[in-house]
């Protein structure tokens, strides 16, 4: 099994984020989060990515533990729906920090600056970048360590129809290339485009794990769509 959550809890002070969830992910999946707004999908994601700490619960990618921080940054690359960038620092720097860190050779930014249309950005600071051109940046800057599991937070929220189209493309790239793809989504379109299986949290709690097929005729798409 390629991630393995078990009873995984966090629980805000005025309100739940996430009750006992249990999940299994096979390598190369490409799995859809959905549910209403405090479902508790960002925070899933954001405890895998290691931005927040459970309050319980266990976290196994490659059979490594989530608590193994060291290890886990190399395994899991995460894009969140605002971009968490240095504003002020240009596109490449953004990369040589992370490269640094991770300590991944600059020929790897290279790769990245190339293959996601950043070089004539290159040297611009991030803060004068359009919103589909920060993505962009994001986007790499999660590929710097060459992660197996990528999570991405409303990937084209507030995008045009143009940059939502690139990353379908991205997200489907990531995808062949053989990674475990996580995303969290409100569109049923852009779900039906792209999961290979949804996962629907409600209340902080997982009321519906399977394929999209049986997810879109299924009760439980009714009460998140109604």
């Amino acid at each position: 099994m390629h991630i393995e959550i078990t009873n995984l809890t966090k629980v805000y002070k005025q309100k739940r984020g996430l009750l006992p969830v249990s999940l299994a992910v096979e390598k190369g999946e490409l799995i859809a989060v959905i549910g209403h707004n405090g479902a508790g999908k960002s925070t899933l994601l954001k405890i895998l990515a290691g931005w927040l700490r459970p309050d319980s619960g266990k976290v196994l990618v490659d059979g490594v533990d989530l608590e193994n921080r060291t290890a886990m940054v190399r395994k899991v690359g995460f894009v969140p729906e605002t971009p968490n960038l240095f504003d002020y620092f240009s596109v490449e720097y953004n990369f040589k920090i992370f490269a640094r860190l991770f300590q991944v050779p600059f020929l790897r930014i290279e790769k990245i600056l190339t293959e996601f249309g950043l070089l004539p950005f290159r040297k611009n600071k991030v803060h004068i970048l359009s919103k589909g051109l920060r993505q962009r940046v994001s986007i790499g800057r999660a590929l710097v360590a060459d992660p197996s599991v990528l999570l991405f937070d409303e990937p084209t929220s507030g995008l045009d129809f143009e940059m939502t189209k690139e990353i379908y493309r991205l997200l489907k790239d990531f995808h062949a290339s053989g990674k475990t793809i996580l995303f969290t989504s409100h569109r049923p379109e852009e779900i039906k485009t792209l999961a290979t299986r949804i996962v629907a949290l409600h209340n902080g709690s997982l009321v519906f794990n399977g394929p999209p097929q049986s997810y879109f005729q299924s009760e439980i798409h009714e009460l998140l769509y109604q």
